[in-house]
This record gives C-alpha cells, sequence and structure tokens, in this order.
C-alpha cells in the first residue's frame, strides 16, 4: 500500500504549481498527479521539473487512439522518467498492448518501466449516464470488471476505478493487480463533479492501492496540514 496519497495538480499554469509546491516543507517529497490541464499548458518540461525535485509522477493523459499512435506516443512518454501513467481500457486489448510496447521500448535502459493503468470507467459518470450515452446495457461494475479483465489480458498492471469497485476487480484479477481510485473526498467536504466517492479511511478498507486526491488539498485554506490529515487516514496501519 502506498502511504502517499497522490495530490491531483490540476492547475492551468506552471505559476500556479509553484506556489502550490511552495506551501510544502522542500524536503517533503510528493506522489502528483498531472493531467491534461497542466501538461497542455505546459509541456514535457513541468513533468521534468518535478522529477528533479525528488517527487514521483503520475501523468494522467488518458490515451486513447489507434494502436500504433498510442505505442509510439507512449514511447516518448516513458522517456519522461514518469512513474505511472494511463490509458483508456475502451480503446481495446491491441491497444493496450501497443502501449505497453512503446513504454517498454521508451524506458531508458536501467531505468524502471512506469507503471501503465487501464481507465475503466469514470468516477464522475453515474450507471444512469453511462447506460444513456455509452449504450452499455450492463450494470456499471460489471462494465468496469470487464473493462479489469481486458487490462489484465493486455499485460497491464491495474486499473483506475472508483474504489467502490475493488474488491470486485481483486477478486477477477488477483490481489497484486493494482487499483488506483480516483473521487477521494474526507468527510465533510463537497463531492464536486465526482459521483461515485469515498473516504480515505473507506478506500483503505476496501483495498485501493493507490488514493488521488484533488480538490480537498488543493483549495485546501492549509493545503500542508490538509494532506497531512489524508495522509495519517490513508496510511494508518498499512504498509506499503
Amino acid at each position: 500500500m502506498n502511504q502517499r496519497p497522490i495530490i491531483a495538480l490540476d492547475f492551468s499554469s506552471w505559476q500556479e504549481v509553484e506556489t502550490f509546491m511552495q506551501r510544502f516543507p522542500e524536503d517533503e517529497k510528493l506522489f502528483v498527479k498531472i493531467g491534461m490541464e497542466l501538461f497542455y499548458q505546459e509541456g514535457p518540461v513541468i513533468v521534468r521539473w518535478l522529477k528533479d525535485a525528488g517527487h514521483d509522477v503520475f501523468l494522467d493523459l488518458k490515451l486513447h487512439d489507434i494502436p500504433n499512435t498510442v505505442e509510439k506516443a507512449m514511447q516518448g512518454l516513458a522517456k519522461l522518467g514518469v512513474d505511472l501513467t494511463c490509458v483508456h481500457a475502451a480503446g481495446g486489448v491491441r491497444m493496450m498492448e501497443a502501449a505497453m510496447r512503446g513504454l517498454n521500448a521508451g524506458t531508458p535502459e536501467g531505468k524502471k518501466r512506469p507503471l501503465l493503468l487501464a481507465i475503466t470507467q469514470l468516477t464522475s459518470t453515474s450507471e444512469e449516464e453511462m447506460h444513456q450515452d455509452q449504450l452499455i446495457e450492463v450494470p456499471l461494475e460489471e462494465s468496469v470488471i470487464h473493462y479489469a479483465n481486458c487490462a489484465k489480458k493486455a499485460g497491464l498492471d491495474g486499473v483506475v476505478s472508483s474504489a467502490l469497485e475493488v474488491q470486485a476487480i481483486k477478486q477477477q484479477a488477483g490481489d497484486n493487480f493494482v487499483c488506483l481510485t480516483p473521487g477521494i473526498r474526507p468527510e465533510g467536504t463537497v463531492a464536486g463533479d465526482q459521483t461515485r466517492i469515498v473516504t480515505p479511511a473507506q478506500a483503505k478498507e476496501i483495498g485501493s492501492t493507490f488514493i488521488v486526491v484533488g480538490r480537498p488539498i488543493t483549495q485546501a485554506q492549509d493545503p500542508y496540514q490538509a494532506y497531512q490529515t489524508i495522509k495519517a487516514e490513508w496510511s494508518q496501519s498499512n504498509e506499503y
């Protein structure tokens, strides 16, 4: 179990990130997520800056394209030295296999390949929306488990899903299959645009491997104190 929650750096500029990071002790090594909003504004240089500072990075670009394009993109992303990245499971098994080939080919010799996860269903997606917008008629959990099985078949390390589906995924894919869960909200905080949410303590009990926390930390009056509180709740009695 990773003892650090992953902080979602959902900012639109390097300056905002730098201002936010200054509110943490310089020697506090974080695990952070860079999503599309930040990466598309600042590019690979923001990743290198965070890695040079000693932080771990989840590069969350959710690739979803034809296999050849995804393979070449992953080959380039692997050279950035990120620790974790992802694709959409909806791209299919061949696309996910291509993504893994690209990561393996692009990882510098002597370096560890980034973990590769597949997005199942977004935690902002309700079962009703999945039925109406995606024309997927099975229950949401069944869709998530199907995507997880496809990811495992393609050789990926795990999936991104709501914590609500983690137990069912691990029953199918095994305890070592990584389950990263966004949609984490401490007690008393606003859900925002998330619909399938749990607390850090609930995610811990359910068996999530990693949790991602954004606004409860980034928009807190004291981000470092909020981080420490969530970290304590998440890491209590767990071992990495």
